[in-house]
């Protein structure tokens, strides 16, 4: 998987996901892999990037073609446990946010010397 995923040109949407882990595992990682090799496979999946610091705050944006698309993978029967195990056990806080890209930018950072 790369970094940074490979959009088509908009509109399509992404799903922001942010996170503060509990402490331990408690299952996390094995269902994380799960829900990684299951995500792939679905209808309307664009892409996905993930990074989590040291202190366990972490953020995953995966882009979808449509919101029906979102809405399937939110009600995916496996998705579910693990949504509400996250609920349960894995996660201190968290918010998803839904957005839709409507436009592409580049923008080049200067390194102010």
């Amino acid at each position: 998987m790369s970094a940074i995923a490979k959009t088509p040109q908009p509109p399509y949407y992404a799903v922001i996901f942010t996170s503060v882990r509990t402490e331990g595992d408690n299952g996390y990682e094995k269902m994380a892999n799960e829900m990684v090799e299951k995500i792939f496979h679905q209808p309307g999946f664009l892409g996905v990037e993930s990074v989590r610091d040291t202190a366990g705050i972490g953020i995953t944006v995966s882009y979808w073609e449509s919101l029906e698309a979102i809405e399937n993978w939110k009600n995916y029967v496996r998705h579910r446990e693990a949504q509400k195990l996250g609920q349960d056990l894995w996660y201190e806080s968290f918010a998803n946010r839904v957005c839709k890209v409507e436009k592409l930018g580049i923008f080049k950072i200067h390194d102010a010397k």
